[in-house]
């Protein structure tokens, strides 16, 4: 059986999803009270995700969906999406990340051509939230359920079969699709990616609110009210979010200086960084290096 990965906070659009030959990965997402949240994000790949437990909201390309269980989503490449807890006390879910390019999307072939290079282009126009109702649910949450099967199985030549399956859900979203064209380049969607993307780049420097209100050519007043309607939280606590995220990535990997790892994040002040760890994470970063080691 494969290992499952649990997506968190801390999941980017910089993270490797399955390996370069089997770009395929299984996430179970899991939001609590105390993480009620995955914060917008995109990449390369595209999601395919069954509610097990739950409601929520999705936001996918600055567009919400109130989700509820049994729902299936569908997320092509390079579209900015997040997730936040809705009223329920749990949300789980099961999702399967995958690239294009293992169904063939690299290929010069017809299947890539004319259906697989558009969707990485953002060229259609697909369904994302797939209800009970939707004429397509019943073929797609049996496929869903094809795929969790191999998956967890791994018996001999399952790709194969996974491959095969993830078509069929291809040739299924789009009877409901449509060709749109080339997007926009100046959308509010790439704009909000351009800041995000300036972010994770800059992280451990100081950022100030008028250099990213350039990236969007915004006023300062503009460009708060812009990121906090999209990302349902101030720019200050985004970026402090994704120091805290980065300094939980240097721990696990074996730093054990809390001034070192302060710094390299970017909070020069390390009364601040412990203030904030703990306020996230519900204990000082000395604890959490204990419980690391044990």
């Amino acid at each position: 059986m494969k290992k499952l990965h649990s997506l968190t906070l801390a999941q980017k659009e910089h993270t490797k999803h399955g390996e370069s030959f089997f770009p395929v990965q299984k996430y179970i997402t899991r939001l609590t009270t105390d993480y009620p949240v995955v914060t917008t994000h995109w990449h390369e790949e595209a999601e395919l995700t069954l509610i097990t437990q739950g409601d929520c909201f999705y936001q996918i390309d600055l567009i919400d969906y109130e989700v509820n269980e049994g729902d299936i989503l569908f997320i092509p490449p390079l579209f900015l999406h997040s997730i936040s807890r809705g009223n329920s006390e749990e949300l789980l879910s099961e999702t399967y990340v995958f690239h294009l390019n293992f169904l063939g999307g690299n290929s010069t072939d017809i299947c890539s051509t004319r259906y697989l290079a558009p969707m990485m282009n953002q060229e259609f126009s697909m369904p994302h939230l797939i209800t009970p109702k939707h004429p397509a649910y019943a073929s797609l949450r049996k496929i869903f359920y094809q795929i969790n099967s191999l998956y967890d199985e791994a018996v001999f030549g399952h790709e194969l079969a996974l491959k095969s399956l993830f078509l069929q859900a291809f040739f299924l979203l789009l009877q409901y699709s449509k060709r749109t064209g080339s997007p926009d380049p100046g959308t509010p969607s790439d704009k909000l990616k351009n800041v995000l993307d300036y972010i994770e780049q800059h992280y451990a420097e100081t950022i100030s609110i008028p250099e990213l209100a350039k990236l969007c050519y915004f006023s300062d007043y503009h460009f708060m009210r812009f990121f906090k309607k999209h990302m349902n939280m101030t720019c200050v606590e985004y970026i402090n979010n994704l120091r805290l995220e980065k300094s939980i990535e240097l721990f696990e990997q074996g730093n054990t200086s809390i001034m070192d790892v302060s710094l390299s994040v970017g909070f020069h002040n390390l009364s601040y960084f412990h203030r904030a760890f703990k306020k996230k994470y519900h204990m000082t970063p000395l604890s959490f290096i204990k419980e690391l080691k044990k």
